[in-house]
């Protein structure tokens, strides 16, 4: 969920939830601020999510770059997300695990932990503004983008772990910093290899740390004070007021800072029951509304098709509902930014691909499901305030509020949606700041080493914005950090075309293990990495 492109109609602006200090000295602060980020953001946003011409109209070419590799995976693979699937269930629930498997987490706890990175308030706003700006059609669009998606997810994974560090206390380090900086050393044999890799794992330290105080803390702490504030009345609420935004900033501070402090074993327990708890209420929100107009899921699902593929797209006919449901696929899951490989690479395996199929399913949980669920229920709900929003859209350009649109659909069958979705929000942020407190900690121990007082000092500085973000928007910092993160995208994929060969073997060596004697009549291990009770009992 992080980027803030989840929740507004185009890059580079900020969701119309979002808000700073209400006045006197901390909204002074904030505008000085801004007004210093205002010119940086500016710039980078304008270059990052830059638009190229698709048929007369602009396309980012940053989704561009997403999509293409995910498509020129999904082929050098042989359409793994397809069949890999049965496998990939497989390895979850730990059939080809072992007990004594180097790794801190499970596979289903690696999934979790980088799926609550992903899944949040953009799988509700995002998809609002992407049904609205783009049509039914658009969700068509989103679920192919997922589909390509999942490819890019299974390679870097698969990198994450490959080229993973092993610490003496048991702990592991992989992501985007080590297989940048081992692979392209490996692949390119030399000083210069090994100096062009060591500048990219830098350089992609320095944007997830960025982007993990930025986006993924103080906005994600902001919308939730924001969305507590709504549902309790708003400015004549008992919650109106910087004094009540600080509160909360410590309650969520104090929360996410209990959970951090014990590491990525900490975090895969927690996000194991929270990513489950937060996708059933969500998703069963959904069904509830489907369910009460089950009647008009024909007429919804053929509404989608024809938007995708008829021209009757709000904004640009068939590329338009293209352009708008890839966008919004691409910032969503965020396969190929290199974020996800960090959770993945804690997982406990003797073998890289393995993580490379259980994460193939995060983009098709983040995307194809919930986005997905998202969309049909607008659709179905067909509200008054969203057909509105399209003709509004449509002959004025006005942003809409994507949360606004969501909320107006479960309103029609469950008039108290908006306590519900206030629940999912928290649930959302919680996880998302764990997560990205974990990714900005590794991207720190890489840039300033990984002793206990130097991830202390992260962990105190990362709780410390939780705050900060409660009460203040900085918006231009924001912007930045947004930028800054799919910046990371175009290194990033660099590295995967260059080290996919790699990726191809360790492929190939999984599943010749899989013909072997011991993974087919070995001890299998269940989801929490124990062997499971019927063997333990033999």
């Amino acid at each position: 969920m992080p980027p803030i492109h989840h929740l507004h109609a185009a890059p580079g602006e900020l969701p119309a939830l979002a808000q700073g200090a209400q006045s006197g000295f901390l909204g002074t602060v904030e505008e000085k601020i801004n007004a210093i980020f205002d010119p940086i953001a500016t710039g980078l946003g304008d270059f990052v999510f830059g638009e190229v011409s698709l048929f007369g109209i602009g396309f980012p070419w940053i989704v561009a770059w997403l999509v293409l590799a995910g498509a020129v995976f999904t082929v050098y693979f042989g359409f793994i997300q397809v069949r890999g699937l049965r496998l990939a269930l497989q390895v979850l629930r730990g059939r080809h695990s072992r007990k004594g498997d180097p790794g801190e987490i499970t596979h289903f706890q690696a999934l979790t932990s980088a799926v609550s990175g992903t899944v949040g308030l953009g799988n509700i706003a995002g998809v609002g503004v992407a049904v609205t700006i783009g049509g039914a059609g658009a969700t068509f669009w989103m679920v192919l983008c997922g589909l390509l998606g999942m490819c890019s997810k299974f390679v870097e994974c698969t990198l994450g772990v490959r080229y993973r560090d092993h610490h003496p206390d048991g702990t592991v380090s992989g992501g985007p910093m080590q297989y940048l900086r081992k692979g392209v050393a490996e692949r390119l044999p030399g000083p210069a290899g090994r100096f062009l890799g060591r500048v990219l794992a830098a350089l992609a330290a320095v944007m997830i740390l960025l982007f993990g105080i930025g986006g993924g803390n103080m906005f994600q702490a902001n919308q939730t004070v924001i969305q507590i504030r709504d549902v309790t009345g708003g400015d004549d609420g008992p919650l109106a007021g910087d004094g009540s935004a600080l509160v909360l900033g410590v309650l969520l501070a104090l929360v996410v800072g209990f959970v951090i402090i014990g590491g990525i074993r900490s975090i895969g327990r927690v996000t194991s029951r929270l990513v489950p708890a937060m996708a059933i209420v969500y998703v069963t929100g959904c069904l509830i509304v489907i369910l009460f107009n089950i009647t008009d899921v024909p007429a919804a699902f053929g509404e989608i098709l024809s938007g995708a593929f008829t021209g009757e797209g709000v904004v640009g006919g068939t590329i338009g509902a293209l352009i708008v449901g890839f966008t919004r696929a691409a910032f969503s899951n965020e396969a190929g930014l290199g974020s996800a490989p960090i959770a993945h690479s804690a997982v406990k395996t003797r073998y890289p691909a393995t993580e490379g199929l259980v994460a193939l399913l995060e983009p098709f949980i983040d995307t194809v499901v919930v986005c997905t669920m998202t969309a049909l229920t607008i659709v179905i709900a067909d509200t008054r305030l969203w057909n509105d929003a399209k003709a509004d859209y449509a002959a004025n350009g006005t942003t809409v509020d994507g949360v606004t649109v969501t909320s107006s659909a479960f309103e029609t069958v469950l008039p108290w949606f908006p306590v519900v979705l206030t629940v999912a929000v928290v649930l959302f942020a919680v996880s998302t700041m764990i997560t990205w407190a974990y990714y900005g900690q590794k991207a720190w121990a890489h840039l300033f080493g990984r002793s206990k007082l130097s991830e202390r000092a992260y962990q105190t500085v990362f709780c410390t914005f939780i705050v900060i973000g409660a009460v203040l928007t900085f918006g231009s910092v924001l912007a930045f950090t947004d930028a800054v993160l799919f910046l990371l995208a175009l290194i990033n994929i660099i590295g995967l075309y260059l080290l996919a060969p790699v990726v191809k073997r360790e492929l190939a060596r999984f599943r010749t293990a899989l013909r072997s004697p011991e993974e087919r009549d070995g001890e299998p291990a269940g989801p929490s990495g124990e062997p499971e009770a019927a063997d333990r009992t033999a």
